[in-house]
């Protein structure tokens, strides 16, 4: 049997067709007014296990920031019964936690139209408890959507389950063919917004988060601001322009994301073009910072770093690089200039923070800010003082 799957575009021009998770109109069971509600799919997200820890940075940063789908719950039995906001950032979201699937359907009116697997574990594959749970949505009629490395519309199980349901698989990391990518050909030079790469000192350190609350606190300064994703959580999110940079062959990686960039450049004509960071350039097991740097060719870099973390994620015997180690790496590998630092807070107190921002400010001589725990406009502050002829005008949308 044929199954219903999508190749997702590794360049996100304005999205149509089916690459893009349909727009509806949709009215709750028993609801008496009338009135119907114009939204996006809605999603449950799981993340068994995993929520509020690294491994579930998908699932986070769904509940945190979603265009694409609009998050109804999160599946995680460590915190049944709890709001996904409070367990995450100590501030109520109204996005509950279930402890499995059918608590999650029994709480709509209708039944979800997507589950979105919201991990991200370092094997990238599905385990076998996961396996039910997509089997199990997929029987309930629900759309799937997975960024792992594994292809869940390449399952012949799973596929075929899919296509007896007439339901979607939406392989997020799934690159289109090599002979449709691009190589670097130099055209990003000729990008004139302003281009700033968020990268951290780790993955899964908060660079995502950083760039959306950044680009949303530009926009509402009249800095008209495009994200580029370059991670499946973005794309999940709906970046509207990007690429998932490690499903990408490495000789297209530079062209893809250029070709990305550039995409953004003529159709928004954007003041900022933010680029979302993957791992860290210094890291051993990752090259995509490499990649962004040279695709990208960024005017300038924000980096992520967080504090307390002693080790590397997922590799215990190898020590995290401090701030400074990592912008002299930046800086000497790219014609670029790191214009300020931004904390991950994990595991550390307020006054910590505090402390934090003062210590390093002055030790690096740069501006440093937490996205998260201080005003947004302390990140909008940071580029205007690199910048300062960004011209303020009234708000503008994200993009």
């Amino acid at each position: 049997m044929e199954t219903k799957s999508e190749t997702v575009d590794t360049i996100r021009r304005p999205i149509r067709g089916a690459q893009a998770p349909p727009k509806k109109q949709i009215k709750p069971a028993g609801m008496t007014s009338g009135r119907q509600i114009a939204a996006s799919p809605t999603a449950v997200v799981y993340c068994e296990g995993n929520f509020a820890q690294i491994d579930g940075k998908t699932a986070n940063g769904l509940v945190r920031h979603s265009q694409a789908y609009r998050i109804l719950s999160v599946i995680d039995s460590t915190y049944s019964g709890q709001d996904s906001g409070t367990v995450l950032d100590d501030a109520i979201n109204h996005i509950p936690i279930f402890g499995d699937l059918n608590s999650a359907v029994a709480h709509e009116a209708v039944i979800p139209d997507t589950l979105i697997y919201g991990m991200a574990p370092s094997t990238g594959r599905l385990s076998t408890a996961d396996r039910g749970v997509v089997l199990q949505a997929i029987k309930l009629g629900m759309n799937i959507v997975s960024g792992l490395h594994e292809y869940l519309s390449d399952d012949i199980e799973i596929a075929n389950a899919a296509s007896v349901r007439n339901v979607t698989i939406r392989d997020i990391r799934k690159p289109k063919p090599s002979k449709d990518m691009r190589l670097l050909d130099g055209s990003v030079t000729g990008v004139k917004a302003l281009r700033i790469a968020v990268l951290g000192t780790d993955c899964a350190i908060g660079k995502r988060t950083t760039a959306t609350v950044l680009a949303r606190a530009l926009n509402a300064k009249g800095i008209k601001t495009v994200l580029v994703g370059t991670g499946q959580t973005g794309l999940m999110q709906g970046a509207k322009y990007g690429i998932a940079m490690d499903a990408v062959p490495p000789q297209f990686c530079c062209g893809e994301l250029e070709g990305a960039i550039v995409a953004a450049s003529e159709a928004e004509q954007p003041d900022v073009i933010l680029i979302e960071g993957q791992g860290a350039l210094s890291h051993p097991a990752f090259c995509t910072s490499a990649f962004i740097l040279r695709g990208s060719q960024p005017d300038a870099v924000i980096l992520q770093h967080a504090p307390k973390r002693a080790h590397r994620c997922d590799f215990p015997n190898m020590p995290m690089p401090t701030s400074s180690s990592e912008i002299a790496l930046i800086e000497a590998f790219a014609d670029t200039k790191v214009i300020g630092v931004t904390l991950n807070h994990e595991g550390m107190s307020e006054d910590e923070i505090t402390d934090t921002v003062a210590a390093q400010s002055h030790k690096l001589g740069l501006p440093v800010t937490d996205a998260l725990a201080r005003p947004a406009a302390h990140l909008v502050a940071m580029v205007v003082a690199a910048y300062p002829g960004l011209t303020q005008r009234p708000p503008v949308a994200a993009i």
